[in-house]
């Protein structure tokens, strides 16, 4: 007995935690599922056929979220026979096994190297009545060659590498997510202009280090060139790109950044601690004045450039002395935001064994200190833009306040979130939609700008959202490197269907 109705398809949940790269793996989760026939249920919809649940392992409480949620699934799955629960990403790759032991209602456990196993594994676990638990140690296909179902129609993650060769000291990823692996520049390129095809106007590229991009085809200005070429994409108006290494960060990428007008001047390079014993004890191979120099040439090149980052506080052995040069760092690289974090140990890095962990009410206390000095840096440098014009690509759910507010939200070209009022264009401008507008005020996490739009352009994308359709796009060409002639390169897909 299934809970779908006789003849009626089966119904899916997504449920979606950690990075972008796992906000992208469930649009391909998203994807498979569909082309297998399964149709999304409605967000309120409490009974869904099935439910996959993508999972993180960065965060301390990664485990006790995940199996509170599972806990909280099994009196609805008891009373809907039939309904299947599926449990993969990051905290699959390392619990394996675990997690049926623990949770023995979940029917399918899936890694993060194969998740185009996922509809395969669904049907066998309905058809033996019992758990299937698959997980690859190395990718069987690189994701992109699976079928996406896009979230958005303005803006679309495309991912150009998958793994990590670096070994941070307090990160799990290489061990969950592999060996780097790097598509090569034309299987890239197909899929941003299917994307572009289809309506989006924005493009992140995607990778765990994505200017290490190149290192398995022996190209170390890859990167650098693959912005280029995007800058010859018609119809492309914002390429982004995350999240680059310091280690690897050099000054072609900026020459290009600065070279190509639809590559926005936003930066988002994870710092994760300004001591250089911090550094070394992290084993992250730049020292905060290599750090500084990158940014101090990114704004030679680029002023108006807004630069994000990663910060950690509390790392094992992190002394007073230590946080205070954090606090320098960041008041000289003047960020328009920053994500800052509390040291979590995790079983299995080289970090969670070391001596010196510090106490919780010290970290505590580093952290609010810390988030101080970020806000009083953003807020002052968010009002240097107030009386400035800006350029919003139009959003969905970005502003928790537009309905009660009467505005609606984007973001402008360097990434800061803009509220503004729409005036006369009221119901008019639609998420994908472009508008300029005048800042009226700052805040240290977003801008208002509450006058009359200046201009407003109808996209493509606009029109996508207005018609309720979704970028789909199927598979293109395995990204990894391959013997012999290179296969032709596909048709593009038109229409609608950190560290």
């Amino acid at each position: 007995m299934t809970t779908a109705a006789a003849g009626s398809p089966r119904t899916y949940q997504v449920r979606t935690y950690g990075c972008q790269m796992n906000v992208h793996d469930s649009e391909r989760i998203s994807g498979l599922l569909e082309q297998a026939g399964y149709v999304r249920a409605a967000e309120v919809d409490g009974n869904p056929d099935v439910v996959v649940f993508n999972t993180c392992a960065v965060r301390e409480n990664a485990d006790n979220r995940l199996y509170g949620n599972l806990g909280h699934l099994r009196p609805v799955k008891d009373k809907h026979p039939g309904m299947q629960i599926a449990v993969g990403g990051c905290l699959a790759q390392k619990d394996r096994g675990d997690i049926v032991r623990k949770a023995p209602w979940v029917d399918v456990v899936f890694g993060t190297h194969n998740i185009g196993s996922l509809p395969a594994l669904l049907e066998r676990a309905r058809h033996n009545a019992a758990a299937e638990v698959e997980i690859l140690e190395s990718l069987d296909v690189f994701p992109s060659t699976l079928p996406t179902r896009r979230e958005s129609t303005y803006a679309g993650w495309v991912s150009i590498s998958v793994g990590c060769n670096n070994t941070c000291t307090f990160c799990i990823v290489p061990s969950l997510r592999g060996k780097e692996k790097d598509r090569r520049p034309g299987d890239v390129l197909a899929e941003v202009r299917a994307l572009v095809d289809s309506g989006v106007l924005e493009v992140t590229l995607l990778g765990q280090n994505v200017n290490s991009y190149g290192v398995e085809f022996g190209d170390r200005l890859a990167f650098g060139k693959l912005l280029r070429a995007c800058g010859e994409i018609e119809g492309l108006e914002r390429v982004r790109f995350t999240s680059p290494h310091p280690k690897d960060f050099t000054d072609d990428v900026i020459a290009a950044m600065a070279e190509t007008p639809n590559v926005c001047h936003s930066l988002h390079m994870p710092l994760q601690s300004g001591s250089d014993d911090v550094l070394k004890a992290m084993r992250r191979s730049y020292r905060s004045e290599k750090y500084l120099g990158i940014i101090e040439r990114v704004r030679a090149a680029m002023p108006d450039a807004a630069i994000t980052t990663d910060i950690i506080v509390g790392f094992p052995g992190e002394t007073e002395a230590d946080f205070q040069r954090t606090l320098d760092v960041v008041r000289e690289a003047r960020f328009s935001s920053a994500f800052t974090f509390q040291y979590s140990k995790r079983p299995g890095t080289p970090a969670a064994t070391m001596p010196d962990q510090l106490p919780k009410q010290v970290v505590q206390e580093r952290y609010e200190r810390l988030i101080a000095t970020v806000e009083e840096i953003t807020w002052a440098e968010n009002r240097k833009l107030v009386g400035q014009q800006v350029e919003v690509l139009v959003a969905v759910g970005e502003g928790r306040k537009d309905e009660r507010t009467g505005r609606m939200s984007g973001r402008a070209r360097d990434g800061r979130l803009v509220h503004f009022d729409v005036g006369s264009l009221a119901g008019q401008v639609r998420p994908g939609d472009i508008v300029h507008t005048t800042v009226t005020y700052a805040a240290p996490h977003h801008l208002n700008a509450d006058g009359e739009p200046l201009a407003h352009r109808r996209t493509r994308a606009g029109d996508a959202a207005e018609a309720g359709r979704a970028p789909r796009t199927p598979g293109v060409l395995l990204g990894l490197p391959t013997v012999g002639a290179p296969a032709a390169a596909p048709a593009p897909a038109t229409g609608c269907a950190a560290h």
